[in-house]
């Protein structure tokens, strides 16, 4: 089995194919399960985040596992296969666990360096776990990736290069808004990247914070830690219904939208509606961070609105300048793979001598059950010297060769040892398989990370 990658981004797709290729909770769970029914598939993990949709699996066959994650990936979005095919990228192998690895890191984020992607990482395994499609191949990746990524934030200055993508959308917004200070903002959306961008503006001074969600609940529960966070910067907060932003968006200077709506939150007549009569000097700023679009992009045309939206930030991020420590960040990464594509050969050949040494074991059971029978009259303490002896024979006999073949399976091409030992040993195919498939021991927590910033809850 080899591990593939299948997806697009914002580098390689335009933000209108990323907003239809888009995938809900329901359609990535979906995804995970018919891409395991796959034959080509024994285990698969999805990321999707606003700016990239990527399916991981453990493939038998690569031409036929590309073909069959790519047409999952078109059954599953509103993108037809046809047209999402040139934006799609395949990893395979070391390409791939460093291509998770250099994400990880923020190095393939729209803003080099943000963390925030270590949460949605985090999340995409738990979801994985949770449907059991994340096997013992990607559990130790995705493990991986969780620490790759948080020893590059620890290690080097990468976070000087990056910052949220509500920090790198506000700053884009500065010439409309000016200092936040005093400012009344609008919330539309309660999940984690929502919650990240009302406590920003809550850090930044803001007057006022009304959160607006479809659960009712989220919303207040939001707006109640914002009061209790903003006290000091003297910031109020309140929550209202979806229904109503409507009608609150004539008292907002600043609005911020993220929900996982999958149709328009505000149209362009809606923004007409609320600037009107509005001075020339105080525009309304909108950043939409939802992915599909939460704001109609016709809004971009309308007089006395400001709006900058996923596709705006994209075309600003690649002007971003890159900090010298990206390319520490880059080392680390180089390492890392070749750290772990060294475990992961060394462990293939794991189920090889296991199944030599139970073999071994057999040989031992059965020559000592054939000596007791000859020789009736051994007392216990001769028969377990015997034993002892025999079994301390067999094992100093196979212990250069198992540690030495484990050592040579961790290099370049080391598969074709355990291939050797399974000819030279006649070792039963099922019984290595079985040894293979063996469950894994259970993974140790990952690191506490970023909380996720996708997209508000509905």
């Amino acid at each position: 089995m080899s591990l593939l990658v299948v997806g697009l981004s914002h580098r390689t797709a335009p933000v209108s194919v990323l907003e239809r290729a888009a995938l809900g909770a329901e359609a990535r769970a979906k995804l995970l399960q018919d891409a395991l029914a796959a034959e080509p598939a024994a285990e698969a993990v999805v990321l999707a985040t606003c700016n990239r949709v990527e399916l991981y699996a453990d493939v038998d066959k690569f031409h036929a596992g590309v073909e069959e994650l790519s047409t999952l990936l078109a059954r599953h979005s509103a993108v037809a296969l046809d047209e999402l095919t040139p934006h799609l990228y395949v990893h395979y192998e070391d390409r791939a666990v460093h291509h998770l690895l250099s994400v990880a890191c923020g190095l393939d984020s729209m803003v080099v360096g943000e963390g925030q992607i270590l949460g949605q990482i985090k999340d995409a395994l738990a979801a994985g776990q949770e449907l059991h499609t994340a096997g013992r191949m990607l559990n130790d990746l995705f493990q991986q990736a969780l620490r790759v990524g948080k020893r590059a934030h620890s290690e080097t200055g990468i976070d000087r290069a990056g910052q949220s993508l509500v920090t790198f959308g506000l700053e884009q917004l500065a010439p409309a808004t000016g200092e936040l200070a005093g400012k009344r903002a609008l919330v539309v959306g309660a999940g984690s990247m929502s919650s990240l961008a009302a406590a920003t503006l809550a850090r930044a001074g803001v007057a006022s914070v009304t959160v607006a969600n479809r659960t009712a609940e989220r919303a207040e529960r939001l707006a109640a830690l914002l009061t209790e966070q903003g006290a000091a910067h003297g910031t109020t907060a309140r929550a209202i219904g979806i229904a109503e932003v409507r009608r609150a968006l004539p008292e907002a200077d600043l609005v911020v939208s993220c929900t996982g709506a999958t149709g328009l939150v505000l149209t362009a007549a809606d923004l007409r509606e609320a600037v009107a009569g509005r001075p020339a000097h105080a525009p309304l700023a909108v950043l939409d961070l939802a992915m599909p679009r939460d704001v109609d992009a016709a809004a971009h045309d309308v007089p006395g609105v400001h709006l900058v939206d996923i596709e705006d930030l994209a075309a600003a991020s690649a002007d971003a300048p890159m900090a010298a420590d990206v390319d520490q960040v880059r080392a680390i990464v180089a390492e890392e793979v070749a750290a772990f594509g060294a475990a992961q050969r060394a462990a293939r050949i794991t189920p090889t001598v296991v199944a030599l040494r139970a073999m071994a074991a057999d040989v031992v059971a059965g020559e000592l059950a054939r000596l007791d029978g000859r020789l009736p009259g051994l007392d216990d303490k001769q028969r377990a010297e015997i034993t002892q002896t025999v079994r301390r024979v067999v094992d100093k006999l196979l212990h250069a060769p198992t540690v030495r073949v484990k050592q040579l399976a961790g290099e370049p091409g080391g598969a074709g040892y355990a291939d050797a030992l399974r000819e030279l040993f006649d070792l039963d195919p099922q019984t290595v398989a079985a040894m293979r498939s063996a469950p894994a021991a259970p993974a140790a927590p990952a690191a506490p990370v970023v909380p996720e910033p996708n997209r508000g809850s509905r």
